[in-house]
């Protein structure tokens, strides 16, 4: 029986990097959705697929397949069968994700895939609506989530360090208006799940956070264990832990 995790919450909150240290440490695959949206909008270029004729849009998506696989530790895009990692960052293909990501049958074909992927394998998705629409029976939920002021900083600090002129309250400006955004988007809005786990990490290193998801997993799992074991004790079956 696989294991999922969904972490979701506001840009900034570090979600991403968070979720592949945890993924790493816990030999979870993590589930990169953006890569897989990626891919998709690259077989639709590939096509010459018009993204506005709603046909013609189904009928490529019917022979699209996307999966995520791990080679030498490193998360691998395919495409059809073809390792697309390397071609899936360019300009194009981020103009045609940024186009069709928005489309309800492109939501519902990456729903799809990610759900199956989920009942064959443990996995750790990251996103903005994980825990309340593609994984909404996930093991473990986590809403993770910092203040406006430390998600700025630490975009400040990043862009920065790339040597990249920036200006803090135009951050702090982008991130609020992203928030309401991403909250009151028609389609699968950010919101917490009511069963989520909520962690601030506003005064948290990355090693507490994952440290933190760590402990929860194992909390879960012990809990899920002992829901079986008495299970097949009540059945008098042998108990599958012994």
């Amino acid at each position: 029986m696989s294991f999922n995790i969904a972490i979701d919450g506001p840009a900034g909150a570090g979600k991403s990097t968070i979720a592949k240290r945890a993924a790493k440490e816990l030999s979870f695959i993590y589930v990169d959705t953006g890569a897989m949206y990626r891919a998709i909008a690259l077989g639709l270029l590939r096509r010459g697929t018009d993204i506005e004729d709603e046909a013609a849009l189904s009928a490529a998506l019917d022979e699209t397949e996307v999966g995520i696989r791990y080679v030498d530790g490193e998360q691998h895009v395919y495409l059809n069968g073809e390792d697309v990692s390397s071609l899936i960052r360019t300009e194009k293909v981020s103009d045609m994700t940024s186009r069709s990501s928005a489309i309800p049958v492109v939501r519902a074909k990456l729903t799809d895939l990610q759900r199956d992927l989920a009942r064959r394998e443990d996995v750790l998705m990251d996103g903005r609506d994980i825990g309340t629409t593609i994984l909404p029976d996930a093991d473990l939920k986590i809403y993770l989530t910092a203040s406006v002021e430390t998600r700025a900083k630490r975009r400040y600090l990043e862009q920065v360090q790339k040597g990249e002129t920036c200006s803090l309250e135009e951050i702090e400006k982008d991130i609020c208006e992203r928030d309401y955004r991403d909250s009151h988007r028609e389609t699968a809005p950010l919101r917490q799940a009511e069963d989520a786990v909520r962690m601030d990490s506003s005064d948290m290193t990355i090693e507490e956070v994952v440290a933190e998801i760590l402990r929860l997993v194992k909390e879960r799992r012990a809990q899920t264990s002992c829901i079986f074991g008495e299970h097949r004790e009540a059945d008098g079956s042998q108990d599958f832990l012994s």
